[in-house]
Order: structure tokens, then sequence, then C-alpha cells
């Protein structure tokens, strides 16, 4: 199991460190399992016997396999909703919401974006792992509005816009990301680039909102 330090780990508490370094040598045992053999033919009980932990070790981790096969995916969810909920300053509100999610594509570590597109391609042939992508998309984007319902004090019950921020946003994310992987954009190849080149992609779709609602037929 690798056992990289990411970017950032160094400021936690040695426990904490640790606890992340388990997180991530699991993550990538099980990914690289998955891809191997199919996520469907690998059992919770191989996965951990594979990663040479307990299935209570595992629990503590992840809830459930979709989650491990997935926890690229996720580690940017948890960076995107940190980033968004401790930024500073006024302004647009999609503005903000697009300003965190390329900050935390930035912030991602080191290999984060070949991890991601090894689950992108995983998840492709996956159905189930697609519809748990979608779901945690979902989700994320509700800890969106809720934050978003905390800063303005507005219930988004009664003021759709602050679903509608919560959809562009995660609109944007899903068309740069496949735009990036597709290697679609100026000079671009599948996946190259890195995050920067991925935070690139997300912005560009930011950029086309105004312009698509525009848009006549």
């Amino acid at each position: 199991m690798s056992t990289d330090t990411p970017e950032g780990e160094s400021s936690l508490p040695l426990r904490e460190r640790k606890k992340q370094r388990t997180r991530r040598a699991l993550a990538d045992a099980a990914l690289t399992l998955f891809s191997e053999r199919g996520f469907d033919r690998v059992t919770l009980e191989e996965l951990t016997a594979h990663a040479e932990i307990g299935r209570s070790t595992f629990f503590r981790y992840y809830g459930t396999k979709e989650d491990v096969a997935m926890a690229a995916e996720g580690e940017l969810w948890e960076a995107y909703t940190a980033h968004f909920s401790r930024q500073a300053g006024q302004g647009p509100a999609l503005d903000a919401l697009r300003r965190a999610l390329t900050d935390a594509i930035v912030s991602m570590p080191e290999g984060w974006d070949q991890r991601f597109l090894r689950t992108r391609r995983l998840a492709a042939g996956t159905p189930v792992l697609h519809d748990h992508s979608t779901l945690s998309s979902m989700k994320v984007q509700k800890r969106l509005v809720e934050i978003l319902e905390e800063r303005l004090h507005v219930d988004s019950r009664d003021d759709v816009r602050l679903r509608l921020l919560g959809e562009f946003a995660l609109s944007a994310w899903r068309c740069g990301a496949r735009n990036w992987v597709a290697g679609r954009g100026y000079n671009a190849r599948r996946g190259h680039g890195g995050t920067a080149t991925l935070a690139r992609r997300v912005d560009e779709a930011f950029d086309a909102i105004p312009g698509s609602l525009q848009l006549t037929l």
C-alpha cells in the first residue's frame, strides 16, 4: 500500500495523519482490485484480506464497498464543502461556489487526478457505482444549498434561486470533468494536465452558464 503524505497532511496530529494514510491506502488497494477483477466480482471479505485489515477496521473508514470504490470522488466532495463553508468575503454566490470548487480541485494531493480517472473508468462500466456517484453529487449539492441558507438567512424552500445555484455548480462540475476526461478543450488530451487543467475545464463550464441561458430556439 502507498504511504505518500498528501499535501497539507503534515499539519495534522500524528494520529490523524496515520488515519488518513490508512484510509488512502485502503482506497488504493480497493481501486486496484476492482479494476483488475471487476467491482461485482470482489467480496468485502476478499477486499479486506487483500488490504490486510479486518472488517471492523474497514467500516471505521468506509460505510460500503461503493464508498471505497469512489473514494477519490468523495475526497473532492469533502474538500469542496470544506472550502465553501470556510470561504470568507462577499460577492455573487455563484462566483463563490465556483472559486471553492476550483480551489478544492487544485488542493487535491499528488496523484489524485489519476485515481479519479481510474474511478471514472470503473464507474462507467458498473451501474451501481454510476448510481452511487449520482447520489453522492446530489448529497453534496444539498449541503452546498444548506451553507447558502446559513449565509444568506434564506430558506431554499421559499427561494428557489438557492437550489438553482446548487444545480448550476454541480452541472458545471459534470460538464468540466467530462471534457477533461475526454480530452476536450484547448490543447487537451484525455486526462492531461492534472488538477490544474481539470480546474480550467470546470472554469470554462462556469463561464458558459450565462450564455447558455441566453440561447434561443
